[in-house]
């Protein structure tokens, strides 16, 4: 049986992933804007793609990311292939 998005989120959470940023183009950002992370000031932990069971459009990446500099451990979730963001070159070095 596959792992899903929402039971991988959970554990997450259990291991300290607090807070839910949204993917920006050249950063990441908490879901009210007031908090951002810049590609420096993060690095990724942990990702995982999911595969959309009916609907490649569907199909998502979870990533787990921490920041030393503000003691935070944060999950972001993105659409792969077409549905995906644009995101700058140094962006997606950083999610890799």
């Amino acid at each position: 049986m596959d792992i899903t998005l929402v039971e991988t989120l959970e554990t997450l959470k259990k291991e300290g992933c607090i807070e839910d940023f949204n993917l920006q183009t050249s950063f990441v950002s908490c879901k009210n804007g007031a908090f951002c992370l810049h590609t420096e000031d993060f690095h990724t932990d942990k990702f995982f793609r999911f595969e959309g069971a009916n609907d490649p459009g569907d199909s998502s990446v979870l990533y787990a990311i921490s920041s030393e500099k503000h003691q935070i451990k944060v999950v972001l979730v993105n659409a792969y292939g077409v549905y995906a963001e644009p995101l700058t070159n140094e962006m997606v070095d950083k999610l890799r």
